[in-house]
């Protein structure tokens, strides 16, 4: 921002810039104009542990409300996670252990701090088993401000229903428990991606029926990610984390297709791409651009070095990790040795040898080979995929078992 907007109406137009859904129409320009500072608010399921590029999209849209002195009110959804949330879904989401549930949370929000302005007056983090864990007598108040046939309206609950696949009535219940989200922190604003517009937009209706005036909501575009296709997510493996290794940050973002440059520039950056580049100079700038800000200038300039130095003049990496294995095996079973060099699973280790994605100082093993004698190994370097490396040592002693 090259000056701070000095009207609502200016403020509302640049908060919405790059918005695809500011709604009601002028309703945020009215709710500015009121000149108190608003309550913000973003709801995660901590389902998953890590944060990807496509969740900082939302992330930056909150943090550009805290930068005008709005309050982010950021909800991390203990209880909603163990209904789970059907957006998008052809099927009902696999349950999650809340201790899991839990240790998510806890990495979300130390994740989320990469991009918040985490000061008191700026931040509000809640967790929604606060109000969630409700008297069945507030439930049952809670369930009459919402009907059946306004749930199945819904785009992916009508689909499901049409093809005759099963909707459970607690899947039907998970938009209704957000929108409460919404009358116990009294928010002002919504922020959510454009797959959650039908949520954001019951959330309304549940204020109202609270006697709450109505939050304004608005959504942001869905990352697609790195395959260029779908949106970025971490079932799906097309996604790049915010604690990714810089190496590999840089490595991702330089894999995606020429297609999603611009989108990646506009929703990351908030920028076009430099004029007069190509796109491999152009996606070059983004991944130092990206490392930098998650990792700092001197990250990047090491990441893109480190990946010239592997794919450009075809050279190992400077520093390499030892993997230490028994000297005393003369066959030394692979998956075993690539799960203790890279800690994936043996499964992963067997898929990786039988595509051809293991190699020892350059050579593919071929034949999706699971045995190697152990002279073949001694002082090399194993790789896994493209950006993993270690260096073989045997005759440590250790224990061969993952």
């Amino acid at each position: 921002m090259d000056s701070a907007p000095t009207t609502p109406a200016d403020t509302a137009a640049w908060l919405a810039r790059n918005a695809v859904d500011c709604l009601p129409l002028g309703a945020l320009e009215e709710k500015l104009a009121a000149g108190r500072p608003l309550r913000v608010k973003l709801g995660i399921d901590p389902t998953a542990p890590d944060i990807h590029f496509g969740f900082t999209v939302v992330l930056q849209k909150l943090r550009e409300f805290q930068d005008l002195g709005h309050t982010a009110v950021l909800i991390l959804g203990d209880y909603t996670a163990r209904v789970g949330d059907p957006s998008g879904l052809s099927a009902t989401r696999p349950l999650v252990e809340p201790a899991e549930i839990d240790a998510n949370a806890e990495t979300f929000q130390r994740q989320a701090s990469r991009v918040l302005d985490t000061r008191p007056d700026r931040l509000e983090i809640r967790s929604n088993s606060e109000w969630l864990d409700m008297s069945m007598s507030d439930l049952f108040a809670l369930l009459r401000t919402t009907t059946v046939s306004q749930l199945t309206e819904r785009d992916d609950f009508a689909k499901r229903l049409a093809a005759g696949s099963p909707v459970s009535a607690l899947e039907l219940l998970y938009p209704v428990l957000m929108g409460y989200d919404s009358v116990a922190v009294r928010a002002d604003v919504e922020l959510g991606g454009t797959d959650q517009k039908f949520n954001l937009l019951l959330g309304r209706d549940i204020q109202r029926a609270y006697g709450q005036p109505e939050q304004v909501i608005l959504t942001v575009p869905l990352l697609v990610g790195t395959d260029g296709k779908r949106k970025m997510s971490k079932s799906l493996g097309n996604y790049v984390g915010v604690t990714d290794p810089p190496a590999e940050m840089y490595g991702k973002t330089l894999s995606i297709p020429d297609l999603a440059i611009e989108s990646w520039y506009s929703l990351l950056l908030g920028t076009d791409p430099p004029r007069g580049l190509g796109p491999r100079d152009a996606k070059r700038a983004l991944a130092r651009a990206l490392v930098q800000r998650f990792h700092g200038p001197d990250a990047a300039v090491a990441a893109e070095e480190s990946f010239d130095r592997l794919h450009v003049r075809h050279q190992l990496p400077q520093e390499v990790p030892i993997v230490d294995w028994p000297g005393d095996d003369s066959i030394v079973h692979l998956p075993a040795l690539l799960a203790r060099a890279f800690g994936v699973s043996t499964s992963e280790a067997r898929r990786n040898l039988s595509s051809g994605g293991v190699k020892v100082d350059g050579e593919v093993i071929a034949n999706g080979s699971l045995d190697v004698p152990s002279s073949l190994l001694d002082g090399r370097v194993l790789q896994l995929g493209k950006r993993r490396f270690a260096r073989v040592r045997l005759g440590s002693g250790a224990d061969p078992a993952p």
